[in-house]
């Protein structure tokens, strides 16, 4: 068995690449035999599976750096950089932690917990690399979900008007972002990571420079019309474009060989890069694949069935919640239920069944779901925002200002 043969951070590369799709086989089979014995997050691992292995295989885990958002997707980044034996001790009392965690590995480059913070950190740890002269890549791996986030914008906004060598992998499971046109657009994103278009480019603007000024800048403002026209009519990833980043993609995320060419092309490329992958969460387990919500974040369970082990009747707290808050709004039309991405964890699967007009999802956005609440409050309604308090943190200032201060 080629797993065998992980045992720390680059032993992967020591895998022939014909062998690597045997590897990641492997390594499903191994997430699925441990985490229904322990629980944990699976769909989101399942489908990270070939793109942890294309950045092991691609970057120097001595060196370089990977951020990744919220963390959960991580696990296949443990298996590679040596804790494959720690597994039996996922989310257990000083056992493996369920997401990154540089005081458990140093190949864990910042602490997750949180969403849409990866791009910020690694934008941070590019200006820091060149503060002291290093080299390392920096690369950050974010889920689109996470782009519901408001931070993930503040950071790119920052990040993409830089110029600094910084990486981001969009890990696009959900199709919440719309697919590029086709062959085409695929063939431009295989030209623009080659060396030989990145080498005509670089030709292109030193000949311009070269030139007359009254002759070179119609000339560099003619092709840089032409070429903004055709990424309008081909390129999905226009808004990144637009923030600074060179878009790449969309790209097979289960694709291994691809994944590594891609990857490895990139690496020679500077400025900040957005590279745009397709998965399936779930991937190679049926039942995660046709319900990825369940699989998400679940208890122990059984890998033939896929059935959960069973607690009894007992309900929790988010039951009871769910099933008063319905009970409640039966009688009080005004009574509207809100969420950030968090429905099925808060107990408010019943209601937006229920009454999915007063329901409101506003996506990973704990600060906008409370003003966005206080809104609602200050024309009449009664919005119930029903968040984690790990995840309300985020909310404080507008807690204070958006609700006290509000009465």
């Amino acid at each position: 068995m080629y797993i065998e043969k992980i045992n720390t951070a680059n032993d992967i590369k020591k895998i022939d690449k014909k062998n690597l799709p045997s590897l990641a086989k492997e390594i499903r089979t191994f997430l699925l035999e441990n985490v229904s014995k322990t629980g944990g997050h699976l769909a989101s691992n399942l489908g990270a599976v070939e793109l942890t292995m294309a950045l092991h295989y691609c970057l120097d885990m001595e060196k370089d750096k990977i951020v990744w958002d919220v963390g959960h997707q991580a696990y296949v980044h443990k298996i590679l950089t040596g804790r494959k034996k720690d597994f039996p001790t996922l989310r257990t009392l000083d056992g493996l932690c369920g997401f990154p965690k540089p005081s458990e590995s140093k190949y864990d480059s910042f602490v997750a917990g949180h969403s849409s913070t990866s791009i910020s950190a690694a934008f941070g740890m590019a200006v820091a690399r060149d503060m002291r002269g290093s080299d390392e890549r920096i690369f950050a791996v974010i889920g689109d979900g996470s782009f519901t986030g408001g931070m993930v914008y503040e950071a790119m906004n920052n990040a993409g008007r830089s110029g600094k060598d910084i990486v981001v992998i969009l890990n696009d499971n959900e199709m919440s972002i719309s697919g590029n046109v086709g062959a085409v657009s695929r063939h431009l994103s295989d030209l623009r990571t080659q060396s030989s278009y990145l080498n005509a480019k670089e030709r292109v603007h030193k000949a311009i420079n070269k030139m007359p000024e009254s002759l070179g800048k119609p000339m560099e403002k003619g092709l840089r019309f032409v070429k903004d026209g055709v990424k309008h009519m081909l390129v999905s990833g226009v808004l990144f474009e637009e923030m600074g980043f060179n878009y790449i993609g969309q790209i097979d995320g289960h694709d291994i060989n691809e994944l590594i060419e891609v990857i490895g092309n990139i690496k020679k490329m500077h400025g900040p890069i957005l590279l745009h992958v397709k998965t399936k969460k779930g991937k190679g387990y049926a039942f995660a694949e046709k319900d990825p919500s369940k699989f998400h974040g679940i208890g122990k369970f059984d890998v033939k069935t896929g059935k959960t082990v069973s607690k009894g009747d007992v309900k929790n707290y988010s039951d009871v919640f769910g099933d008063t808050l319905c009970a409640m709004a039966e009688t009080d039309k005004k009574i509207a239920a809100v969420s950030a991405a968090m429905i099925d964890g808060t107990g408010l699967q019943k209601f937006a069944e229920k009454y999915p007009k007063r329901m409101f999802d506003v996506g990973i956005a704990e600060q906008h779901a409370v003003t966005f609440s206080a809104g609602m409050a200050a024309l009449g309604m009664k919005p119930v925002f029903a968040v984690y308090s790990t995840f309300l943190q985020r909310g404080y200032d507008q807690i204070v200002h958006d609700v006290c201060l509000q009465k």
